[in-house]
């Protein structure tokens, strides 16, 4: 599982070390680590040009003795000081030892630009000149390497409110910052400096932490035991939506998947499997209810989610149910049983009274709060929040298949799938975050190598792959 610490952990974490090493120590041990981070982008080092673009402070001087190390690697390096007064005194001497050369801006032919701006204490866009500065290194195509961060993206949201640096490779160090997640940093490597961390509120499940939740049977499982899950979605007007969600609760699972709805004909046409009538008082055995997508918001749509939140059930609340919600939050006040609300943008708009804003884990958190549910904000980083425990699940999907019609309704089948067998809220919408992003990257790449356009039955059509591959 990884962590993603706020700056002042990372802060608290270094004073011992700084406290134990000699002067600059902790620096060049951070340097070095970066050096070989852009060792390893270059291919090799020798011959190549490196130009460091480098501010005041530490990150600068982290920037100049990354670079001092790749000049005694036989690089040619040079630097531009954004601000030559307050630039790093340890950092600078070292990089005019080792022959390295001080220019007015990056030079032709340079190979690599080393962002060394800003860190993590500051926060705002770029001033002008580096603006400008990196906007001719952008128009130019050279790959930069951000050193901590990408210099204008804010370190706690990952937002950038004007110029900021757009890296190929961000290099961190001791610990993952909340903008690693969140925002535009390219690659991150993380490199180990000593640092003694705890573990952060802010996390996200890797492949190996989803493999070990997933629901698998066991010899004495049969149908029931593995998770009965229901699903009310579509209607005449979007019978496409009930194929989709239930498709996937099928395929996340190897229990039982119930429809109820005006859809049954065309589900059953789909999953033979699924055991569908017209109306969930006639449903049987449940444990827990996929309710919304395609429902409608009318007195039939609405009908059908206050049943399912009248249960002491899992209940997992999408797209038209999202709109009844908003309209009727009473119907989800005093719930001892999970809820799991899973909008997007403008279904959050709808329930919050305003849009997300920069700041997504903060709003998915007053949210959660507010209904007191287990909210999954959706987006190419999907944000997890849990109502009272303050624990956050991020998960981003490193592409953009998944922004297709119907992609929602496949998600929503999942969660409820692995709600229904007994997973905790939190994790069965991070968990199956995970498999939704891995199943719409297998679908874009398949047939074959190149990346292809991506439709929600092809993402459902790899649900299965993405869950054999963990």
């Amino acid at each position: 599982m990884r962590h993603y610490h706020s700056a002042d952990a990372i802060r608290n974490a270094e004073a011992p070390l700084l406290a134990s090493l000699p002067e600059g120590g902790l620096m060049r041990r951070a340097a070095y680590g970066l050096a070989v981070a852009i060792a390893r982008e270059l291919g090799t080092v020798a011959g190549r040009r490196i130009c460091a673009v480098v501010g005041s402070g530490d990150n600068g001087g982290d920037a100049l003795w990354a670079a001092t190390f790749l000049r005694r690697r036989g690089a040619a390096v040079t630097a531009v000081l954004l601000n030559p007064d307050r630039a790093h005194a340890g950092g600078l001497a070292a990089f005019r030892a080792a022959g390295g050369r001080i220019v007015e801006t990056v030079p032709c032919a340079t190979d690599l630009v080393i962002d060394g701006v800003v860190g993590i204490s500051a926060s705002g866009s770029l001033r002008p000149g580096a603006a400008e500065l990196f906007a001719d290194v952008d128009d130019r195509r050279i790959p930069v390497v951000a050193v901590d961060l990408p210099s204008g993206l804010d370190v706690h949201t990952g937002a950038a409110d004007g110029p900021h640096v757009h890296a190929a490779l961000t290099v961190t160090f001791g610990g993952l910052k909340p903008v690693h997640a969140l925002g535009d940093c390219g690659r991150v490597e993380l490199v180990d400096i000593g640092l003694d961390l705890p573990g952060s509120d802010v996390r996200a499940l890797d492949a190996p932490d989803v493999e070990t939740r997933w629901p698998k049977p066991g010899p004495h499982d049969d149908k029931y035991t593995q998770g009965v899950t229901g699903v009310m979605a579509g209607s005449a007007t979007y019978p496409g939506a009930a194929i989709l969600c239930t498709g996937a609760a099928v395929a996340a699972t190897s229990g039982m998947v119930r429809y109820a709805g005006t859809a049954a004909a065309e589900v059953v046409s789909h999953w033979p499997e699924v055991i569908a009538t017209s109306s969930a008082h006639a449903a049987g055995r449940v444990q827990a209810w996929v309710v919304g997508p395609g429902l409608g918001t009318d007195e039939a749509g609405a009908a059908a989610l206050s049943f399912a939140l009248g249960t002491d059930l899992p209940v997992i609340v999408d797209a038209d149910g999202l709109t009844i919600l908003a309209a009727h939050p009473d119907l989800v006040a005093g719930r001892s049983a999970p809820t799991v609300l899973t909008p997007h943008a403008g279904e959050f708009a709808r329930l919050a009274g305003h849009p997300p804003g920069d700041d997504r884990v903060a709003a998915t958190r007053r949210l959660a709060a507010a209904f007191g549910a287990t909210v999954l904000l959706k987006g190419n980083v999907t944000v997890i929040a849990e109502p009272g425990s303050g624990a956050v699940y991020v998960n981003d999907a490193g592409q953009s298949w998944a922004a297709t019609a119907g992609s929602g309704d496949v998600l929503s089948g999942i969660v409820g799938a692995l709600l229904a067998s007994g997973l905790p809220p939190g994790e069965a919408a991070a968990s199956a975050a995970f498999v939704h992003a891995r199943a719409a990257g297998l679908a874009a790449a398949d047939p074959g190598p190149a990346s292809a356009p991506v439709s929600a039955s092809r993402i459902l059509d790899h649900v299965r792959a993405s869950i054999a591959a963990l």
